[in-house]
């Protein structure tokens, strides 16, 4: 009599309720073959998970499940795989072999982890053979289909290896979810959502309201092109698939035209969700809350915003517990999906399972790039790549959103994008249409003559280049009731509050002086009549223009967009060239410098100047060059695509009580995935160095450090968080006396 093997363990001597291991591999295979459908790649995926845990045909693992020691179960899977179907299967035994652990590098030596290659010589124990009574799996492999781009093959086979590792790594946490949710006797509830086409008649519903009050209102020339943008961009979603643009000045309604245009496009070709990608994470929470009231009456569940500042891979360490179950990160498995730039594109040159595991999720949707000219410049082709594969091969439609479209197209961008359709009526005469403000360049600014300017002007916004010139502004200025600063040292919390007092003095016409840095620029609804502007980027001189007679409601001329250089405060090197392109734009559009034309000048000048830097990590080569041997370094690959490489570290900030009662939840309780997400409107980033001196200080503590490292530090001291200006780190041995009492 054959002997039984068992996935996982229940809770009954007799077995009884243990999880077959022939059940959870076909299960587990029947999961995956689901989640590859959008890519054509279920045969593949399908194997992977019958495979994965072959290795626990073992005497070693059935020992393990009764408290035995841990056994290397996803190495023989890998092995079989390579020794059945050679070279390809070599693409499976990626998958299967870093189920747990992580994609792995193929020869090169990583951090904690064994190569591929020493995974496969690697010396196993024998398995049962009774597997291959039990699973069957074919001679014969073939590549899915699969439109080949010739110069970057190797990107796009270790694309779809990531997307198989996602199908599979999904598909075995949801199975085993399953089978331990059944064990206890709670509900299952996975993708239970509405169809998209709710979704689209929720929205419907909420652009006839809208349609409907401006219309009893003062009908302003603005909502009438707004309208105009809307009409004409939902026309084009019957379009075949692929990448778009969406071009539209600051003003004219690109977020609810993009979602118009994404939901109708998905509807009519049967994709499953959109996913809004959004640069900052500034302004993520104020995104994910237009279209939770766009879809309030449909449930709290429809918009996932997912812009994890904390490492969640840190928040369980244990492999095969049912622990592991409640602190999984989101599989992005909501309809409506609002995240960051970093989320969304670091996960696509991932290795890690917390990370991967959501990328199958992301085939047949429908991405919304915002500000898509803010692409990072270093990993720019790269990026570029991602973006062409998951529009060629995975069925996604791709919208380049952007007031300031950068120039990214074939042929003046070599091997940039192809057959791209613009979603809105032409630029230009939307520009002509949208010009709202006059664009100078005034020169040399002084603090002292900045702060005259503020003092002499009702409502002004200055924006600067850094925080600390920010900050020494405000001082100079004085604190009244007038003046606000905005910066990322202050809390997402906070600066709702803020922004919420700002925009409330602006609406009834009384005194409002606001310094900012370029955070007011992407999203921010405000709406100024004179804004000041350090020298930086073309692009984000039309992003500050935004804030300024946003709603048309002043003469253009009356409407000052002033650019000026500050001596005292030399422009941050990561901003030096793209300045140094907008001067050089000037030169030849001053007095149209939003104009498409200075846009497009500007970018091509722009890639011209950072022409070797466009990868600057040589990515697409290092693919490249492991393409033939199927080498790839994934460990490696996603160590060196980091879109923001200064490391900084989350601080808690105990702004309101509700943050005082998570992070007392946080202190003591075991599971704190779901508790850390909820925190981060009240985080704040901080340098290594200050986050060092502040601890020397002894105003911040470390919650559970055994477990997490640093990850959860608290600001247990809130001399240093000013009321107005929020977080400061000159002097953090300053402490009230009163604060120095232990009661």
């Amino acid at each position: 009599m054959n002997k039984i093997y068992y996935a996982h363990s229940g809770n009954k001597l007799d077995k009884s309720d243990w999880q077959l291991l022939s059940d959870h591999l076909k299960k587990v295979g029947e999961f995956a073959k689901e989640n590859a459908r959008f890519f054509n790649a279920e045969m593949l995926a399908e194997i992977a998970g019958l495979l994965h845990d072959i290795g626990k045909y073992t005497e070693g693992f059935a020992k393990r499940l009764e408290g035995g020691m841990r056994v290397d179960h996803a190495t023989a899977g890998a092995q079989i795989s390579v020794e059945k179907w050679g070279q390809f299967g070599k693409l499976l035994a990626y998958v299967i072999a870093g189920h747990h652990a992580g994609l792995a590098n193929g020869i090169d030596e990583g951090v904690d982890r064994s190569t591929l290659e020493n995974r496969l010589n690697k010396s196993i124990p024998e398995l049962d053979t009774v597997w291959v009574d039990e699973i069957f799996v074919p001679a014969q492999l073939s590549m899915p289909p699969f439109k080949v781009a010739e110069s970057f093959q190797g990107f796009q086979i270790a694309f779809m290896i990531r997307m198989l590792f996602s199908c599979l790594v999904d598909a075995d946490f949801i199975d085993t979810e399953a089978f331990y949710f059944k064990l206890e006797g709670k509900p299952h509830k996975r993708g239970k959502f509405y169809k998209l086409e709710k979704l689209q008649q929720a929205l419907d519903d909420h652009l006839e309201e809208l349609k409907v009050a401006v219309a009893n209102g003062s009908p302003k020339a603005v909502n009438v092109l707004r309208q105009e943008i809307l009409d004409y961009s939902r026309k084009q979603a019957l379009l075949e698939p692929g990448l778009f643009t969406l071009t539209v000045p600051t003003g004219g309604g690109k977020t609810l035209t993009s979602m118009a245009f994404a939901l109708d496009h998905a509807v009519k070709y049967q994709l499953r969700r959109i996913i809004y990608v959004i640069p900052f994470t500034s302004i993520i929470e104020q995104n994910a809350s237009v279209f939770r009231n766009v879809f309030r009456d449909l449930g709290d569940d429809i918009v996932l915003e997912h812009h994890s500042a904390f490492d969640d891979s840190k928040f369980n360490d244990k492999e095969e517990t049912k622990d592991k179950l409640k602190l999984a990160m989101e599989n992005w498995e909501a309809p409506v999906v609002v995240t960051t730039a970093v989320q969304f594109f670091e996960s696509l040159f991932a290795d890690r399972t917390s990370k991967c595991r959501k990328l199958h999720n992301i085939t047949g949707s429908v991405i919304i790039l915002d500000e898509a000219q803010m692409l990072p410049l270093k990993l720019l082709r790269p990026t570029m790549a991602a973006i062409d594969e998951l529009a060629r091969n995975y069925r996604c439609t791709i919208i380049l959103c952007t007031a300031t479209q950068p120039a990214l197209l074939q042929p003046e961008f070599r091997n940039g994008f192809t057959n791209v359709r613009e979603i809105a009526p032409e630029p230009a005469t939307l520009y002509s249409k949208l010009e709202r403000v006059t664009v100078r360049h005034i020169g040399i600014q002084i603090d002292i003559q900045l702060v005259e300017r503020i003092r002499d002007n009702e409502q002004i916004l200055v924006i600067v280049n850094n925080r600390r010139h920010a900050r020494s502004l405000f001082e100079q200025l004085g604190k009244a009731s007038s003046h606000y600063i905005l910066t990322t040292l202050m809390c997402a919390k906070h600066r709702r509050k803020v922004l919420d007092e700002i925009r409330n003095r602006l609406k009834i016409g009384a005194p409002c002086k606001v310094i900012s840095t370029s955070l007011i620029e992407a999203g921010v609804d405000v709406d100024f009549p004179l804004v000041m502007r350090a020298e930086t980027g073309l692009d984000s001189v039309a992003q500050a223009a935004g804030r300024c007679n946003r709603e048309g409601s002043r003469r253009k001329e009356q409407s000052e967009v002033l650019v000026f250089s500050s001596p005292e405060w030399e422009v941050p090197a990561e901003l030096k060239q793209y300045a140094a392109s907008m001067r050089h734009v000037l030169r030849n559009y001053e007095g149209d410098l939003l104009s498409p034309g200075a846009i497009q000048a500007y970018f091509k000048d722009v890639y011209w100047r950072k022409a070797d830097e466009l990868d600057s990590k040589k990515l697409l080569k290092t693919h490249q060059d492991h393409y033939a041997k199927l080498t790839f370094p994934f460990q490696t690959i996603a160590k060196e695509y980091c879109m923001i490489e200064s490391y900084m570290h989350p601080l808690i900030i105990s702004y309101d009580k509700k943050a005082e009662a998570l992070i007392e939840k946080l202190q003591y309780s075991e599971f704190v995935g779901a508790t850390a997400r909820e925190l981060q409107s009240y985080l704040i980033q901080v340098p290594e160095k200050a986050l060092v001196a502040l601890k020397f200080a002894g105003v911040v503590d470390v919650i559970q450090p055994k477990r997490f490292g640093d990850q959860f530090n608290i600001l247990i001291n809130m001399d240093i968080y000013d009321e107005k200006a929020g977080m400061s780190w000159d002097d953090p041995t300053f402490l009230k006396p009163e604060n120095l009492t232990i009661i």
